[in-house]
């Protein structure tokens, strides 16, 4: 049985060149950086996810899973491994790690944690979630280990999410609207897409991007 210990802390992190400024910039965010809603003091179920990004032929790239399309929310909706805090869980890493473990089969041992993020609160599902940002020092195949909750697992290279051919926002049936990548056959919008798009604001990669464009949203 791993731990949250089995996940490398240290502060001689060994990051790729391609971290900066992210890594420093990411120790300062702040909950505003990436959402208008304040996070209760109290209340709200604990959660996490992992921000996972590695690297393939020297391209810096994301761990992202379709979450399977019967389940009760979220339903086929790209998204970071993650889910909601168990007892056992020591602390967001934790989490984050467990979740991953279980979804996708990730190994702890092969990650690097580098910062974690401000806990942010998602109205709609009542979920405080903390985002957990690592740098995939080995890695090894993933694979769906969950089939009713997680479709499929992809390695998404950061510069198809930069491309401003894949990228606009979607407008939910709710009413929100917010920012969205199309790739892979997919529509990263939501949580997820905000914290991807906050996170390039802050390393400083965003390429000039049509944000009046709508992509639209499968049924």
């Amino acid at each position: 049985m791993w731990t949250c210990r089995d996940a490398v802390t240290s502060p001689a992190l060994n990051l790729p060149a391609w971290w900066d400024p992210l890594a420093a910039r990411a120790l300062d965010a702040r909950r505003a950086d990436f959402t208008r809603w304040s996070t209760p003091a109290v209340g709200g179920r604990p959660s996490a996810v992992l921000v996972l990004l590695g690297e393939s032929d020297g391209e810096p790239d994301v761990l992202i899973l379709q979450r399977a399309a019967r389940m009760r929310s979220h339903a086929g909706q790209p998204a970071f491994p993650g889910g909601g805090a168990e007892p056992g869980d020591a602390d967001a890493v934790a989490t984050a790690l467990r979740e991953a473990n279980e979804e996708v089969g990730l190994q702890p041992p092969s990650v690097t944690v580098v910062a974690t993020l401000p806990r942010l609160w998602i109205p709609v599902s009542g979920f405080v979630v903390t985002p957990v940002l690592a740098w995939w020092h080995a890695p090894h195949p993933v694979a769906v280990m969950q089939p009713e909750e997680v479709a499929r697992v992809e390695r998404i290279p950061i510069a198809e999410l930069l491309d401003p051919a894949n990228r606009g926002r979607v407008k939910h049936p709710s009413g929100f609207v917010g920012p969205a990548f199309a790739v892979r056959s997919m529509v990263v919008w939501g949580f997820t897409a905000g914290i991807l798009d906050t996170l390039f604001e802050l390393a400083g990669w965003t390429r000039p991007w049509r944000p009046g464009r709508l992509i639209p949203l499968a049924e």
